[in-house]
C-alpha cells in the first residue's frame, strides 16, 4: 500500500538527510589510505602424516585431522600417462576413467548409487605419474567406502559399451579443446619441450590415437599400473593411523602383485623434436594462444620452494609481474599465468597467454623480457615478501579441507618426496631469498631452454614473430599430429 502524497512530501527531506548522514559516517569510518600490512604466517596446525606398509608392498599414509568426522581416501597408482605406448596416447587416462564404469559385481549406475548412499562420490582418473580412485565420506562410512575403492581398483570389467561411450565423450571433448588456440598452443609447446619422450604426448590422447585403443590395451595397462607394490593409500581426516592401517589390511591385504615388474619411472629429460618455436595456423581464429614450456630437473624440497616463489612472482595471481605488464598496463589479455606442473622427480614450467592475433608477437616479447629480468635483477624485498605471503596463505587454505590435504600429500608422493615434507613447506617458502630466485632462473629458465608455441591466425603475427624468432616452423591446424616421431605435421 502506497503512502499518501502529503506524508511522502514530509518524509522525503528526512530520508535524504539520513542518507547523507550514512554516507558521511561511512567516509569517516575509513581512515586508512593503504591496506594494513599482512600478519606473519602461522605454522601449519596439522600433525606430520604417518606412513606404514602392508606385506604386499602397499604404502599407507594417514594424515590425521580431528574435529570433523570426515575422511578423504585416495588410492594412487604411481604410473600414469607417461607409460602410454607409442601411438596410443590417452591409454592410461581412458583406462582409469573406465574403472568406475563397471566392475565384476556392480554396473556403473550401481557403483554411483552405492557411493551416493554413503554421502560421497566415487571418482577415478589419471595424469602424469599417477592414476587414482578417490572418495570423501564421514568417518563411520569409511569402511564401506574403502570396499568400493578396492572393488573398482581391482575388479574393473572394461565393458565394450562403456569403452565406446567414454571414448566418444573424450573425442567430443578433444574436438572442443582443439578449437581453442590456448589449448592447442599448450599441447604443441609440451611436444616441443619433451619431444618423443614419455612426457611429449597429450595425456588425454589425440583424435588419431583414441580410436586405436582396444579393450586388450586397457586391461593390460590397468594390470601393470594398479598393483599393491606400485600404489599408495592416502587417508586424510578424522582417523587414527592404527585404524587406517587396519582398514587398509581389511580391504587391500589380500591384493597380490602380478609376476611381471611394475612400470619403471621414465627419465624426464627434455628431448625437443627440433624447432624451439612453432606456429599452428588456425584460419579465422578469433584470438591467438601463446605458451612457453620449460622442463625442470629433479628438485629437492628447498628447490621446489624456490621454483614455487619464482612462479608466484612471475605469473601466479593478479599482482604477478606478467599480469601487471600484459593485462593491467597494456590491456593485451584478460589474463596471463605461469604454472609449475609437478611430475615424478621433475616439473614443467609453463607460461600461457591468450591475446589478439595482432598482438601475439608483442606478448611473446613481453614474456621473454620478464623471464630475462628474473635472471638479471634481484626481486625487490617488498615484492618478494608479498608474493611469499600470498603463496603461504594459498597453501594453508588448500590443506584446510580433508580433500585438499590428501591432494597435497599425493603431490609429494608423486614427486617422490617424503610426506613429512608437508610440515616443512611454510618454512621452506619463507626461507627463499632474492638470490635464490635469481640463481634458479639463471640455471633453468635461460633462452636455450625455452620452447614456444603460438596458435592462431598466422597471417596476423607470423612475419613479426619470425623476425624475432628465426627458425620457427609453421604447421596448419588440420595437418597437426602430436604423436609423430619426426615432426609435428602429417607427411
Amino acid at each position: 500500500m502506497s503512502l499518501p502524497a502529503r506524508m511522502r512530501e514530509r518524509l522525503a527531506p528526512r530520508c535524504v538527510a539520513m542518507a547523507l548522514a550514512l554516507v558521511g559516517a561511512v567516509a569517516i569510518a575509513q581512515p586508512y589510505t593503504t591496506p594494513p600490512p599482512p600478519a606473519a604466517p602461522r605454522p601449519l596446525a596439522i600433525a606430520a602424516p604417518s606412513e606404514m606398509k602392508l606385506a604386499n608392498g602397499l604404502r599407507v599414509i594417514v594424515a590425521r585431522r580431528e574435529g570433523i568426522p570426515l575422511v578423504s581416501a585416495e588410492l594412487v597408482a604411481l604410473a600414469g600417462a607417461e607409460v602410454d605406448p607409442p601411438r596410443l596416447s590417452g591409454l592410461a587416462s581412458l583406462s582409469a576413467a573406465l574403472m568406475t564404469q563397471g566392475t565384476q559385481r556392480h554396473s556403473a549406475p550401481e557403483l554411483a548409487a552405492a557411493a551416493e548412499a554413503l554421502g560421497g562420490s566415487l571418482d577415478s582418473g589419471a595424469g602424469w605419474n599417477q592414476a587414482l580412485v578417490s572418495i570423501t565420506v564421514t568417518t563411520p562410512k569409511l569402511d564401506a567406502a574403502l570396499a568400493l575403492v578396492a572393488e573398482v581398483a581391482r575388479e574393473p570389467v572394461f565393458a565394450p559399451d562403456e569403452i565406446e561411450r567414454i571414448r566418444t565423450q573424450t573425442l567430443d571433448s578433444l574436438k572442443v579443446a582443439y578449437a581453442s588456440p590456448g589449448t592447442l598452443a599448450g599441447l604443441v609447446a609440451e611436444r616441443l619441450a619433451y619431444g618423443v619422450g614419455p612426457y611429449g604426448h597429450p595425456a588425454s590422447g589425440t583424435p588419431e590415437s583414441l580410436p586405436r585403443i582396444t579393450r586388450d590395451d586397457l586391461v593390460a595397462v590397468h594390470r601393470r599400473t594398479f598393483r599393491p607394490d606400485n600404489a599408495v593409500l592416502i587417508l586424510a581426516g578424522d582417523i587414527a593411523p592404527d585404524a587406517g592401517l587396519a582398514l587398509a589390511r581389511r580391504h587391500f591385504g589380500n591384493w597380490a602383485a602380478p609376476a611381471e615388474p611394475a612400470p619403471a619411472s621414465p627419465v624426464a629429460a627434455p628431448g625437443g623434436i627440433g624447432p624451439a618455436v612453432a606456429v599452428v595456423d588456425m584460419a579465422k581464429s578469433g584470438q591467438a594462444g601463446v605458451v612457453f614450456a620449460l622442463p625442470l630437473p629433479e628438485r629437492s624440497g628447498s628447490e621446489r620452494a624456490v621454483g614455487a616463489v619464482l612462479n608466484s612472482v612471475l605469473g601466479s595471481g593478479y599482482s604477478s609481474r606478467l599480469n601487471q605488464e600484459v593485462r593491467i598496463k597494456r590491456g593485451l589479455s584478460y589474463g596471463v599465468s605461469s604454472t609449475l606442473d609437478a611430475r615424478r622427480e621433475a616439473a614443467l614450467f609453463r607460461v600461457a597467454v591468450q591475446t589478439k592475433n595482432e598482438s601475439a608477437a608483442e606478448v611473446v616479447g613481453l614474456v621473454q623480457a620478464e623471464i630475462d629480468r628474473l635472471m638479471t635483477e634481484p626481486v625487490a624485498a617488498d615484492e618478494l615478501a608479498a608474493r611469499k605471503l600470498t603463496l603461504i596463505g594459498g597453501f594453508s587454505r588448500s590443506v584446510e579441507t580433508t580433500a585438499g590435504l590428501a591432494t597435497a600429500i599425493r603431490a609429494l608422493v608423486v614427486a617422490n618426496r617424503p610426506p613429512a615434507e608437508l610440515k616443512a613447506r611454510i618454512g621452506q617458502l619463507e626461507a627463499v631469498s632474492a638470490a635464490d630466485i635469481q640463481r634458479y632462473a639463471a640455471a633453468h629458465l635461460g633462452a636455450t631452454h625455452r620452447r614456444l608455441a603460438v596458435a592462431g591466425e598466422a597471417s596476423a603475427f607470423g612475419a613479426a614473430l619470425e623476425a624475432a624468432q628465426p627458425g620457427l616452423v609453421t604447421v596448419g591446424q588440420d595437418a597437426l599430429d602430436l604423436e609423430r616421431s619426426d615432426g609435428l605435421s602429417r607427411r
